[in-house]
């Protein structure tokens, strides 16, 4: 990446007004962020948006943001990935991914945007 260039950070989730919130915060920080809302659309921009970053909510209608992850990181190997989730179920499915080898960070929601980015700094 060059140093002109913007980290890139998608944001997924179902829940638009967090997703556009997120991409908003991330913006303002110096990201380049960019809100979808399904890990569907997800995928479908990775190719021409390529991000570094991946911040995905859990548990979405249809597909979950774990499988946008483990996709996300069979295309996108060097890409970050940083899933958030205010549900219990989201345990046992990182534990299902954790059992295919994919090792994921998670946040609890709601994420405070002083925390986010630290995270994404770090």
């Amino acid at each position: 990446m060059s140093t002109t260039q913007k980290p890139r950070v998608l944001v997924a989730d179902d829940e638009q007004v967090i997703a556009n919130t997120l991409a908003i915060i991330l913006n303002q920080a110096g990201f380049e962020a960019r809100a979808v809302f399904s890990g569907e659309k997800a995928i479908e921009v990775l190719d021409s948006f390529q991000p570094d970053m991946l911040i995905s909510d859990v548990i979405m209608t249809g597909m979950t943001g774990i499988e946008a992850a483990i996709l996300t990181r069979q295309r996108l190997p060097n890409c970050k990935i940083l899933l958030f989730s205010g549900q219990a179920a989201t345990a046992d499915l990182l534990e299902k991914a954790r059992a295919q080898g994919h090792e994921f960070e998670i946040l609890a929601k709601p994420v405070h945007p002083t925390d986010l980015l630290a995270k994404l700094r770090s």
